[in-house]
């Protein structure tokens, strides 16, 4: 595997004082994403990554092969509002799910909103959509080239066409109909610099009320906080129509601030109900002035518990459904009972509990997999939801909540022979003695001699869990021989928030000794070996990968970060960076300055080690998790190999974070990720 001839990157003596510590960053100016220099890095490492990787014999095989794979009829759960359904198909290969609705289950669906015909290379995608109570409005927000950006409109249902409203500058935010259908509760920022859009921090979200028929400039502004530049706001306005209950948050910390509003009188001004920011509160509904809230406090698997607003104070305060051994993910209200998805050694359980509590059974699920959807009002006695593993294509269920039955309501024709592949559920144990799961997916009757080739994904943080789900992308893996192995490690949210804390600030290093143990445990136990071994993860699953690349360059074969967070010290100065440091912590802060930089990958790499060859990836469009990151990570990488395997960055155009991006585009990059394993681990 000769090293490709990198391109130039001129360094220059950039060098920060933290705290007494100076850090050098030498490519500080690949920061400028949109500066021609850079834009001229960019264009010469595309052109040497994209020649390497079709060079590989395998690539165009594989690519025709996820084409086939990707070709299959995909729906998400219906929801009903208003007397309709609505839910969201993909014929296949469309770049973007459609959206469509029908009167009823036994009508034809006919197509409300098809994003496809937005743009011409199907960048533009449908970010979010809301139904009016009574059916008869769709607001609708479309986000281009993968950016957090939203532009929300209204869709008459009936006609299908659009009024003349228009919503700009939105981000982080659903819409929420006011009761009388008048208009929608939304969040949005302040419009950003010009050619700045992408980059700009983004602070002081307000929360704006739109009447319809009237334009944006003359929005009433329903709560701003000058004073509190990082809160969030999320309304929802309570079944009755009598309450705007004001979810606020603070970045990514899952502790939060609940507000409400008396909606049957004039406008007044918000009363905190929950206001010490002490736990995480989920607003479930409420009977009066009875509010019901899943929270973590004093349960890190989390409870439900009752509020009075006329007597607020703890004290008062009523369990409803207690904390138990699994980590409660999701509670709806539903048929005037609680609905439950549970965590139980990072697979769903789906329970039913009266409003009292009273436990009324668990709906049987297919298997061990995931489950989603569960949609609707507190008065329906019937959901849909759907069921998932990596063996199980998306499957969608009609649920009768008066009996606890469910149905297929639809199946994917997918012709694929999964009887060849079984799923196991091992543990192993870490540096310290926790024991962490690990998911294995491969060919029956594997031989464990160390010679399978396999992917490690691991994520761990932001309370995130990962479960069993199914992906065509590792279909093609798995028919070339290839084990997935999926570790839930430390940060995610697994077993509660105990299992989260574990894994998040100056303990972020558990998470990478979670990872480096199940590479380990792999090994140990012949399922492969290091020159077989890859490891990826995306976003913060990208920065674990550069730490742990960083530590044991000596344990992987391959290595595939994606949108990876990878200068831990300067996160927080591009857009919503700041947002991540409830996790992650902040350079600034002289306490949490030594943990970052112990494992910042941008600052950790080592000139003249020799590193497993690496596939970076991010996009030109990521307005989350900017690319300068994966630049400057690249540019340094490549600077320092002490080997001649190769060190390959690959920017997407058009396309951001990862969500809306088209089918072509997924295929695309997935084929190029499988080929260059093909290549780097020496498969046949």
């Amino acid at each position: 595997m000769p090293p490709p001839a990198y391109p130039p990157a001129r360094t220059v003596d950039q060098t920060d004082d933290y705290h007494g510590t100076r850090v050098a960053d030498p490519y500080r100016w690949l920061e400028e994403v949109d500066a021609p220099e850079t834009a001229a890095w960019v264009k010469a490492e595309n052109e040497i990554t994209f020649a390497w990787l079709r060079a590989i014999p395998a690539r165009e095989r594989l690519r025709q092969r996820l084409t086939e794979l990707w070709n299959y009829a995909r729906f998400t759960p219906p929801f009903r509002e208003g007397g309709r359904y609505f839910f969201t198909r993909n014929d296949g290969l469309q770049p973007q799910a459609v959206l469509y609705v029908q009167e009823t289950l036994a009508a034809e669906p006919r197509v409300l909103l098809d994003p496809n015909p937005l743009s011409t290379d199907g960048t533009v995608a449908l970010s979010g959509l809301s139904v009016s109570r009574d059916g008869r409005l769709l607001a609708w927000s479309a986000s281009e080239s993968g950016s957090d950006w939203q532009v929300w409109r209204v869709r008459d249902i009936a006609t299908g066409r659009d009024l003349d409203d228009r919503i700009q500058w939105a981000k982080f935010t659903g819409a929420t109909w006011s009761h009388d259908n008048a208009g929608f509760y939304y969040a949005r920022y302040a419009q950003p610099q010009p050619d700045n859009a992408f980059e700009e921090t983004n602070y002081f979200q307000k929360l704006y009320y739109h009447r319809l028929g009237s334009p944006q400039d003359q929005d009433e502004l329903v709560y701003e906080r000058p004073d509190r530049k990082e809160w969030f706001y999320d309304p929802a306005v309570s079944e009755d129509g009598r309450w705007l209950v004001l979810t606020i948050g603070e970045g990514t910390d899952r502790r939060n601030r609940v507000y409400c509003r008396d909606l049957a009188g004039p406008a007044g001004q918000f009363t905190p109900l929950l206001d010490e920011f002490d736990a995480g509160y989920t607003f479930l509904g409420n009977d009066g002035a009875r509010f019901y809230f899943q929270t973590d406090l004093e349960a890190p698997r989390g409870r439900i518990i009752a509020v009075d607003l006329a007597a607020p104070a703890r004290a008062n305060w009523r369990v409803i459904v207690p904390e138990d051994r699994d980590a409660l993910q999701n509670t709806i209200m539903l048929n005037d009972q609680f609905v439950t998805i549970a965590m139980q050694d990072a697979r769903h359980v789906v329970r039913r509990f009266t409003r009292d509590g009273r436990p009324l059974g668990e709906i049987a699920l297919p298997g061990l997999g995931s489950v989603g959807g569960f949609s609707g009002h507190r008065s329906d006695r019937e959901t849909f939801f759907s069921f998932t593993s990596f063996l199980n294509p998306t499957e969608i269920y009609h649920l009768d909540l008066v009996s606890g039955r469910s149905a297929i309501f639809r199946s994917p024709e997918f012709a694929f022979d999964f009887g060849r592949y079984e799923t196991r559920q091992v543990f192993y144990t870490s540096r310290d003695g926790t024991r962490v799961p690990l998911f294995l997916v491969h060919k029956r009757g594997l031989t464990l001699d160390g010679s399978n080739p396999t992917y490690l994904y691991g994520y761990g943080g932001f309370n995130a869990s990962l479960t069993p789900g199914f992906s065509p992308a590792r279909l093609a893996w798995l028919e070339m021989g290839g084990v997935y192995a999926q570790a839930n490690l430390r940060g995610g949210g697994e077993y509660g928030e105990a299992w989260h804390q574990a894994g998040m600030l100056d303990r972020k290093q558990n998470v990478f000794d979670d990872f480096i143990a199940a590479a380990e445990w792999l090994i140990a136990n012949r399922y492969t070996s290091t020159p077989k071994l890859a490891i990826g993860g995306g976003s913060n699953g990208g920065t674990l990968v550069g730490a742990c690349l960083n530590q044991r360059p000596d344990l992987f074969g391959a290595a595939v970060p994606a949108v990876g967070v990878m200068d831990m010290l300067r996160f927080h100065l591009f857009t919503i960076g700041w947002a991540w440091a409830s996790d992650y912590g902040c350079a600034s802060d002289p306490a949490q300055f030594p943990a970052l930089y112990a494992y910042s990958p941008y600052h950790n790499i080592r000139p003249g080690v020799c590193y497993p060859p690496t596939l970076i990836t991010t996009a030109d469009h990521d307005d989350r998790v900017v690319p300068g990151h994966s630049f400057k990570y690249a540019a340094r990488l490549q600077a320092a190999q002490g080997c001649a395997n190769p060190i390959l960055i690959r920017v997407e155009t058009k396309a951001g974070h990862g969500a809306g991006k088209p089918t072509a585009k997924l295929i695309e990059e997935t084929a190029d990720t499988w080929a260059f394993l093909v290549r780097a681990l020496g498969l046949e």
